[in-house]
């Protein structure tokens, strides 16, 4: 019996359990913004006109983007602790380290889903194969122009912006685990 347990926890583990998405960074961004890069396994991305098909993506590249949750960061007073920080543009860069191939100008835009709620992605198609090692820039910009509203307590207390435009570059990042999973 126990080993029938053993078993069925190794199958489910191995075969139905959809993998963990790849970590590609954590990073944050004054005044107390949580971004964390990710790689996640492909899906089903509607209005299908605006999004690559499942089948032609690799991976859903993932930008996670919330006021920090953790207690040691401080956050403007008014913030959710962990509430999705909204009204950002995000682009990425993919390039492929073997052979210099470039996925450029990659708009990360907002998605919605049950596991991450709010958050900005994109389905891609890797520009090589799914077993080289790439290098991944995102540049993350606040919001501009009549996009946000800034009142005279935030511009006081912080900035006339929300944040600085920041890029942050990953470099020897392997798609390979992701691109190979599938959620169905």
């Amino acid at each position: 019996m126990r080993l029938f347990f053993l078993f069925l926890i190794t199958f489910l583990s191995t075969n139905l359990l959809p993998a963990q998405e790849l970590i590609i960074g954590s990073e944050l961004v004054k005044p107390g913004i949580r971004v964390i890069f990710e790689g996640a396994i492909k899906d089903n991305v509607t209005p299908s006109h605006l999004h690559l098909e499942e089948s032609k993506t690799d991976v859903h590249l993932e930008a996670r983007v919330n006021w920090a949750s953790d207690k040691t960061v401080t956050v403007p007073e008014g913030a959710p602790r962990g509430g999705f920080v909204a009204y950002l543009t995000i682009t990425a860069e993919v390039i492929n380290e073997r052979t210099g191939e470039r996925l450029e100008d990659i708009q990360v835009v907002p998605h919605i889903n049950l596991i991450d709620n709010l958050h900005y992605a994109r389905n891609i198609s890797l520009p090589g194969k799914r077993d080289d090692l790439y290098t991944v820039k995102f540049t993350v910009y606040p919001p501009a122009g009549a996009q946000l509203a800034l009142h005279k307590d935030w511009r006081e207390n912080h900035s006339d912006q929300l944040f600085e435009q920041t890029q942050f570059e990953y470099k020897n990042v392997d798609f390979e685990e992701i691109a190979n999973a599938s959620r169905r």
